[in-house]
């Protein structure tokens, strides 16, 4: 029984580095991805690490679609075990996964809101979802600006300098937001949940000229502003936090736990009537929040050490006690951590019509 043991673990270790093309298995886990998940994905990995037989698995970042194109990569211990995202995966990304031969499991394990917050020391902002979507889309109805004799269904570049610009009881400020990069998950679902549908989903002028231009789901609509009123900060969200704390007149959109966090220097916008708190998330009540999640590697299982340990640590942390709950990560009720928990073990190959 153990010399069949050794001949099926030396098989799959062998199995794994002809494909990849490299000597040795890798003996941590490579993980990358989201910035939102990656304090949650840090602290299970710090917890695991406290086990002298595997050593703490390796965390970076890099955007939620760093993660899930870093996982589908490819086989072999060069390309990362786990990716980390704050957007689900898409159709297109799965394909390309199973055009690199690569299964994947989807792990659920929280949620999470998107803030737009401000210094304690700044003007609190008081918005809607529509006038969020207004301030930072790159184009607009050509009449959004109250102009008049002009076709409303042609598109123009965002003409508003100033927040009062689109309502006069927002801040008669310069409107400049903080924000990620087009490889994160936070920027895709918000530009999803507040250009696309709060904006041109919603507002009676955006949403005809989106169907007349042909755009009725109001997609072209996520695109940001590039003229300096949307900032791209990278993907350290803790950067993004630096720099509202150095200029009260400055915005900035990232994950509810680095509000959390830093609750003592920055607050959170009331958007569209609700609070970024971890109450209002956990019931559905915020009206920008998303869920969040990994993707493991079905062919590195049982070859690079510590995977099935891994994920089994997330379960001791993700509850309403846990430490992830403690560090702004919002747990998934009973019901649905025991979907995933289940999942980590019979591992389900995620396919198309799972997306749909």
């Amino acid at each position: 029984m153990i010399a069949r043991t050794f001949f099926a673990a030396t098989f799959a270790v062998a199995a794994l580095t002809a494909t990849s093309g490299i000597a040795l298995a890798r003996d941590y886990i490579s993980i990358a991805g989201s910035s939102t998940v990656l304090p949650f994905a840090t602290i299970v990995a710090e917890q695991l690490g406290k086990n002298p037989s595997i050593k703490t698995p390796v965390v970076e970042s890099g955007g939620s679609s760093v993660g899930k194109k870093g996982v589908c990569d490819g086989i072999g211990t060069e390309f990362i075990d786990i990716g980390n995202a704050s957007s689900r995966m898409k159709v297109k990304e799965l394909e390309y996964c199973e055009a690199n031969g690569v299964k994947v499991t989807e792990i659920k394990v929280g949620y999470d809101g998107i803030v737009v917050a401000n210094s304690k020391e700044g003007t609190p902002l008081v918005i809607s979802k529509a006038e969020l979507g207004m301030a930072l889309t790159a184009e607009v109805p050509a009449c959004a600006d109250g102009s008049t004799n002009i076709n409303c269904d042609t598109w123009v570049a965002n003409p508003f300098k100033k927040w009062s610009d689109i309502n006069p009881d927002l801040p008669d400020l310069k409107i400049r937001v903080y924000g990620p990069p087009t490889t994160s998950g936070t920027r895709a679902s918000y530009a999803e949940m507040v250009n696309q549908k709060g904006y041109c989903g919603k507002e009676a002028m955006a949403k005809a000229a989106s169907a007349a231009r042909g755009d009725k789901k109001g997609k072209k609509c996520r695109a940001m502003r590039t003229d300096g009123a949307y900032i791209e900060a990278g993907e350290q969200d803790n950067l993004i936090v630096q720099k509202l704390q150095e200029d009260p007149s400055a915005y900035g959109i990232f994950g509810f736990s680095y509000l959390d966090q830093n609750s003592d220097t920055l607050q959170g916008a009331v958007i569209s009537g609700t609070n970024p708190t971890f109450d209002e998330i956990a019931n559905g009540t915020y009206s920008v929040s998303r869920a969040l999640y990994f993707y493991v590697k079905h062919a590195h299982m049982g070859v690079v050490p510590g995977l099935k340990e891994y994920m089994a640590e997330w379960v001791k942390h993700w509850g309403e006690d846990g430490a992830l709950s403690d560090s702004g990560m919002i747990p998934m009720p009973t019901a649905e951590r025991a979907t995933f928990k289940a999942a980590m073990t019979d591992l389900p190959v995620l396919t198309a019509d799972m997306l749909k």
